[in-house]
């Protein structure tokens, strides 16, 4: 895996493993992205709401103490951000000496302060589901290259060139047989560029690829592809040749998300219909999350919006200090998401409200009843 998807998913797994906490923690999102003047918005967000959020703690209690240590932190932090970052995600609680901002290429919808007893981690899981690692191959019968793509940026690139061939005037037998001698040399090119492929696939462990190429090479790479990469295809698009490396992430960001909306509603088909026939499915908030706790969960499906999730009966609440934040229903996505990171379960966001809605915004697939 990149290091960069390593650390996410470490601190994802790391702070999920914490309990509630009496002190103050402190979870902030921030779009780092400038507007169209280039200048950025988010200093005016975090002076405000921390200020804001501030008031709602006793002066010289504990809990503000360490809110007081997380500010400072925080701001010391944001003086050093990366002009290239395009989102942060930054946990801190002074009282438990937890600190940790990650500086992300992939974009965060909306900024946002959560103090709470615990870390608002939904928003880092979705962005892990959103921005998944790929491998996409740029094919071509001449240079050909192999992205691998993690968080919204390409984390690691190989070139691979084939011999350079020209063209002769010539006909009859002698033009039939040059022809076919650089068709055999672009057959070898695109054999090694698909075994190079496939040793990238093995050792990333990557699930999907989307290939670019134009007419002439698509089918040479096609009837080179074994099985088990034929199978990982999401999609074959047209490129410009003189396209950029942003613009081809950008077109291929867009097939990985075209099939996931296809097999997004496909999976909640299979989840329900598993769950009408009495399978190894759950449907519903409180279905899910008693299948969590008994470790039963192979697969989390969840609403990609938490308000189609529908908190139940059984709704964490906060037991201490202000309720500034999360909503309810952030509560409960946060506590299955974690739950299921705890528990070595799969977490699939699922994007249309519609698909989600029937069931309450959350349902598992099962390992097993009980």
């Amino acid at each position: 895996m990149s290091p960069l998807l390593d650390q996410i998913t470490a601190d994802l797994d790391r702070l999920a493993a914490l309990e509630p906490s009496r002190f103050p923690f402190v979870s902030l999102y921030l779009d780092l992205q400038p507007d169209q003047h280039g200048r950025d918005h988010f200093d005016a967000f975090v002076r405000k709401e921390l200020g804001e959020r501030l008031r709602t703690f006793e002066v010289g209690g504990t809990e503000r103490a360490s809110l007081d240590a997380d500010c400072e932190k925080i701001r010391r932090f944001l003086d050093g951000i990366d002009p290239a970052a395009n989102g942060l995600a930054l946990f801190a609680c002074s009282g438990r000496d937890f600190f940790e901002g990650l500086q992300l290429p992939a974009p965060i919808a909306e900024n946002r302060l959560c103090i709470s007893d615990r870390p608002h981690l939904y928003p880092l899981a979705r962005l892990i589901d959103e921005y998944p690692r790929f491998a996409v191959l740029r094919a071509d019968t001449h240079v050909s290259r192999i992205f691998v793509v993690a968080v919204n940026a390409i984390e690691h690139r190989r070139q691979m060139e084939g011999p350079k061939t020209k063209r002769h005037k010539m006909g009859g037998w002698s033009q039939a047989r040059y022809q076919r001698h650089v068709e055999n040399y672009h057959r070898q090119h695109v054999k090694e560029v698909v075994e190079a492929l496939g040793q990238i696939v093995r050792a990333d462990r990557i699930a999907s690829i989307v290939i670019a190429g134009d007419e002439v090479v698509v089918p040479m790479v096609k009837a080179a592809l074994p099985k088990d990469l034929a199978d990982r295809v999401v999609d074959i698009i047209r490129v410009d040749e003189y396209a950029s490396e942003r613009e081809l992430l950008t077109a291929t960001l867009e097939a990985m998300r075209e099939k996931d909306r296809q097999t997004d509603r496909e999976r909640v088909e299979a989840l329900i219909d598993a769950y009408r026939a009495g399978g190894l499915a759950v449907a519903g908030v409180e279905a899910t999350r008693r299948a969590l706790a008994q470790g039963q969960v192979d697969e989390l499906l969840i609403a990609a919006s938490t308000r189609t999730i529908k908190p139940g009966e059984e709704a964490p609440v906060r037991t201490s200090g202000p309720a500034v934040a999360p909503t309810p229903e952030e509560r409960v996505a946060d506590e299955l998401v974690s739950e299921a990171r705890r528990t070595a379960a799969g977490v699939r966001f699922i994007e249309a409200p519609s698909l989600m809605a029937p069931i309450g915004g959350a349902g598992a697939f099962l390992r097993f009843r009980l």
